[in-house]
């Protein structure tokens, strides 16, 4: 089984949200703090246990991380550059407004439907399919990957699966698991 899940909140209520990626590193909020304890709650109250936590290298999700770690008793997260957040090139830390005035909702649209990259945004797209479909295809224990919404779903992009909306919710998780002779995604964008 291979439980992904979002970071929490790095935005403050009321806060202008914005396109960040691989170049900002923001802490979480209280709230997301309180999201990435309610992960910990959650997996523990259905006796989720991991051989090993995957995070990006960036703040908000080792932050995530060790506060589901802390709650489940471990084991000690550990860095994979293949889960860093995307950079989003001239849109990272942007306003959306700017975002889609530039690029158009349409591409966006698109990002959140297929995974095609935007325009200007740096993303190895091979890199971290080839790095998905390897960790996917290996029989391990159960893993927790933390990351961000933009790597989250070449997950699914590697497995070939699809879902309603490939995006995470900040505190939210999908599982893909094994079934039969393919994977599965049983579970996806539910934040507890």
């Amino acid at each position: 089984m291979f439980v992904i899940a979002r970071h929490g909140n790095t935005f403050a209520t009321g806060e202008p949200p914005r396109r960040i990626g691989a170049r900002t590193d923001l802490p979480l909020t209280l709230a997301g703090v309180a999201q990435a304890e309610a992960l910990g709650e959650h997996f523990a109250e259905r006796g989720w246990r991991f051989a090993r936590i995957l995070t990006s290298p960036l703040l908000r999700t080792r932050d995530t991380a060790a506060a589901i770690a802390a709650r489940l008793g471990g084991p000690e997260p550990e860095a994979a550059q293949f889960l860093r957040e995307i950079d989003h090139g001239p849109d990272e830390d942007r306003p959306e407004s700017e975002v889609v005035a530039r690029i158009g909702a349409e591409a966006l649209a698109a990002w959140d439907r297929e995974g095609v990259v935007p325009p200007g945004w740096q993303v190895d797209a091979e890199m971290r399919l080839t790095a998905w479909r390897e960790l996917l295809s290996a029989e391990q224990g159960p893993l927790l990957l933390v990351t961000s919404n933009g790597a989250a779903r070449f997950a699914l992009l590697a497995a070939g699966l699809a879902v309603p909306d490939m995006k995470l919710p900040t505190g939210g998780y999908g599982v893909i698991r094994h079934e039969g002779s393919g994977l599965a995604a049983p579970v996806w964008g539910v934040r507890p």
